[in-house]
């Protein structure tokens, strides 16, 4: 597919693994996150798994007509990570896989190398390159994004065990005919990115929901009036509060919806959630909804992250208008509302599906960009 040679990639070099490389790729490896991410990748992971890699894996991947590189840093040699194709495909067509060290995240090393090395294959007539992602690894799926791969979907189950079960994959795609710019986000992530950024006005303070947040969404859904506005009512299992919590990164960075913790800004307690949903991308519009434990209400929390969220929204994203339900006999939900400069518009009979299959009025609401 390649030939055997280095490849400058603008602040890397991509060049072929030699036996000196092994302590660095142990040491890199035994990452945390590597071994969370990469199942297939030993752990603990030795110098003789290393070893291994230079002197088995790599050249039997070349050999089948793939490619694999270290990634290295051009003034020292050092490494910085892996990238690699797949053999390819009996279309030709071929998967992209790479992990980069700790010491060298933060400054575009993985991308320049992705981008350098799609670029090198799709000249050589490669039709297609796929990338796979545990739909936990935000950082893969955004490096993902910045190459220039389309968002194609999630394959349940497709990925190596972790825990004792198969975990889902995102499915990236380029195709040679494809410009490669990179893809802006409809929805970027708050200042600080994905987990750790947040918004606060000093009283409340809004986080991305992740798999730390389980439990205490869970509690949330067991309040008997949370419950009831549940769209249909009752309560979620435990399993589906937790698949929604660690599939929130994902589905944010694709566009798909924001879940979001509503958090006491001072002692950074969780206590209720809200988040944008019903994206639609073409009418810049998208859906409002939250839900506060009752032991946080009385303190305006949920109109400070409503109006927190919405004013993000319409300053960062192409949202011009953001609309929200309530039941009628809602009052409380009303007053949040109106307080954050939303209008009433209509009532619409019979929307929602209620207890026992009645269906519920909804009255709706919307706030515009100004």
């Amino acid at each position: 597919m390649l030939p055997r040679e280095a490849i400058p990639a603008g602040p890397a070099v991509l060049r072929l693994p030699v036996e000196g490389d092994a302590g660095q790729i142990a040491r890199a490896c035994a990452d945390p996150d590597i071994a969370r991410f990469i199942p297939f990748i030993p752990s603990p992971y030795s110098r003789d798994d290393a070893v291994e890699w230079i002197t088995k894996i790599v050249p039997e991947m070349w050999e089948n007509g793939g490619a694999g590189f270290v990634i290295a840093d051009p003034a020292t040699d050092g490494v910085l990570g892996t990238v690699a194709l797949k053999p390819p495909d009996r279309f030709g067509a071929t998967e992209v896989g790479y992990w980069l060290a700790p010491w060298a995240r933060g400054r575009g090393v993985v991308t320049a190398a992705v981008r350098t090395l799609a670029g090198r294959a799709f000249a050589r007539g490669v039709p297609r390159i796929g990338l796979h992602a545990d739909v936990e690894n935000v950082a893969s799926q955004q490096v993902a994004f910045r190459c220039g791969f389309a968002y194609e979907g999630v394959l349940r189950g497709a990925g190596g065990p972790r825990d004792g079960r198969p975990v889902d994959t995102a499915v990236f795609g380029r195709l040679s005919t494809d410009p490669g710019d990179p893809v802006t986000p409809f929805l970027p992530f708050f200042p600080g990115g994905f987990p750790g950024g947040s918004l606060t006005d000093g009283v409340v303070r809004l986080t991305p929901l992740t798999a730390a947040d389980a439990a205490g969404y869970f509690a949330l859904t067991s309040v008997p009036d949370v419950m009831d506005s549940h769209v249909p009512p009752g309560q979620p299992e435990y399993a589906d509060c937790e698949v929604l919590c660690r599939y929130a990164g994902h589905r944010w960075l694709t566009g798909q919806r924001a879940d979001i913790a509503i958090r006491d800004a001072a002692t950074g307690e969780f206590a209720g959630e809200i988040q944008l949903t019903g994206v639609a991308p073409t009418l810049g519009q998208a859906m409002l909804g939250y839900s506060l434990h009752p032991d946080f209400r009385g303190r305006g929390l949920v109109t400070r992250a409503v109006n927190l969220l919405v004013e993000w929204a319409f300053t960062h994203t192409p949202l011009r208008r953001i609309i929200a339900g309530t039941a009628p006999g809602n009052t409380a939900s009303h007053r949040v509302l109106e307080r954050a400069g939303f209008t009433r518009e209509h009532l619409v009979k019979g929307l929602l599906p209620g207890p026992d299959g009645t269906w519920l009025d909804d009255v709706q609401w919307a706030r515009t960009r100004p």
